[in-house]
């Protein structure tokens, strides 16, 4: 008996744990918010857990971790150029991301998992061209 009740109690924690996790969509634009070439939404604020789908929403984009921008420990990511592929963030901090064939032209995003994020001074030393670094300025003023 106590083994059935352990067993509903755990079954009872998934379900629940993901009823919790969400889902956030990125679509990457040649035009939009912010200008050309940009993703958007640019910044978003998510849980531990959760999940981002990147949209291809203009071909020819693509998502990719940008090296000393995320926490240290977490799984580098890159999406394939023009197909929608989603990402789930575990570990809690900031991750910025790129479109790799339009870094150059700035095109850039940040996403927070959890709260307070403890790689917020790493990820804002990390160095990169200007376009680049003057879209992280709004997007890091959003990190709460």
């Amino acid at each position: 008996m106590i083994r059935k009740t352990v067993s509903a109690a755990v079954l009872a924690f998934a379900a629940a744990t993901a009823v919790h996790a969400t889902e956030v969509s990125i679509k990457t634009l040649n035009s939009g918010p912010g200008g050309m070439m940009v993703f958007d939404q640019a910044f978003v604020k998510i849980q531990p857990g959760d999940t981002v789908r990147f949209v291809p929403a203009d071909k020819g984009h693509n998502a990719e971790l940008i090296r000393g921008m995320a926490p240290e420990g977490a799984p580098t990511f890159k999406t394939v150029v023009g197909k929608e592929e989603t990402v789930t963030f575990e570990k809690p901090g900031l991750y910025g991301f790129k479109c790799s064939p339009h870094y150059i032209m700035g095109m850039v995003g940040l996403i927070e998992v959890g709260d307070r994020p403890e790689n917020l001074e790493t990820a804002k030393a990390a160095q990169h061209g200007k376009l680049a670094a003057k879209r992280f300025e709004p997007l890091f003023e959003q990190v709460r």
